[in-house]
Parts: C-alpha cells; sequence; structure tokens
C-alpha cells in the first residue's frame, strides 16, 4: 500500500513510501538508502501516525531540515520540502484528519509564522535588528553627546562676539 512518496528536487524517480516507519540512511539495512557520503549511516526516521509523517533526525552529522528549518523532530505535512542533508525531496501525501496528535518533542507548525510567499519558498523574512542601545553608539558619537552642552554654549558665545553695524 502506498502511503507517500519522497519526490527528488530536481528531477529523478519517486520514492514509494510503503511501510509506515521507515529509516533513512547511507547503509543498505536502510529502508530508504541515500549512497551520499554526507547522508549518515542511520539518518532519519520517518514515521506514519494517524494518517501524518513524522521526521526525526537520528543526531546525523549534516541534519534534516522540513521546509529549510533543521529540526530534530516534526510533523512534515502534504508537500512540505525535507532534507537529508543537502539532498531534497517532496513530500506527497494525503494527510488523514485536520491536525497531527500531540507528540512529546515533536514540533507543530504554526501556520501563521510564515507569509504565502515565504512558504513557497520566493521571499526570506529579514532578521528583525534590535533597537539600538546607548552603549552601542560608537565613542565618538558618545563624546559628542557628552559635550554637546558645552558645544552649544561655544556656538552661541561665538554669536554674541558678532558685531553689529
Amino acid at each position: 500500500m502506498l502511503l507517500g512518496e519522497l519526490v527528488p528536487i530536481g528531477g529523478g524517480d519517486p520514492i514509494p513510501l510503503l511501510k509506515d516507519k521507515l529509516l533513512v540512511g547511507r547503509r543498505p539495512e536502510c529502508d530508504i538508502v541515500l549512497g551520499f557520503k554526507n547522508v549518515s549511516s542511520h539518518h532519519s526516521e520517518l514515521e506514519l501516525i494517524d494518517g501524518h509523517w513524522l521526521v526525526s533526525d537520528l543526531d546525523s552529522r549534516n541534519g534534516t531540515k522540513i521546509n529549510g528549518v533543521r529540526v530534530s523532530r516534526k510533523w512534515a505535512f502534504p508537500n512540505d520540502q525535507i532534507a537529508f542533508a543537502k539532498h531534497k525531496f517532496e513530500l506527497v501525501y494525503t494527510a488523514e484528519g485536520d491536525a497531527p496528535p500531540a507528540i512529546e518533542g515533536a514540533e507543530t507548525a504554526d501556520v501563521f509564522s510564515q507569509s504565502l510567499l515565504e512558504k513557497a519558498g520566493l521571499m526570506r523574512r529579514k532578521p528583525q535588528r534590535p533597537p539600538r542601545r546607548p552603549s552601542d553608539q560608537p565613542a565618538q558619537e558618545v563624546a559628542m553627546a557628552a559635550n554637546s552642552d558645552s558645544d552649544d554654549s561655544i556656538a552661541l558665545e561665538w554669536l554674541s562676539d558678532v558685531d553689529e553695524d
């Protein structure tokens, strides 16, 4: 019974997901064998629970990502992008039910955390810079701010010394 597919991004044959628990790695005994040096021997595990795929990284050296974000254990939704090291796949399946079950340690997606453009990979959110604190100002600016009263008084004295004819 076909439970979904991993479709290689950039081309290649889809990998059928035929069991509800699959080991992904470089070793021949893995259910999904990815014979690349940057894929760990036992890289990740995919587990179908109540109609949703749970992706668990098995402490791999090069990590597992879902939609570009490195994860340790997270739910993958239909058409999410999963990367094992640098090898990217689209997870194609039909989810059952509204939401995956709550499992300790499994991250759930906040549907409002990304815009549709970000979700589609067309735009990246720029990191927000924290507000600048006075201690972050260059020393010259701090010195100028400290001397501003004296600078003002010097300027006023100079202006008052102007001869009026």
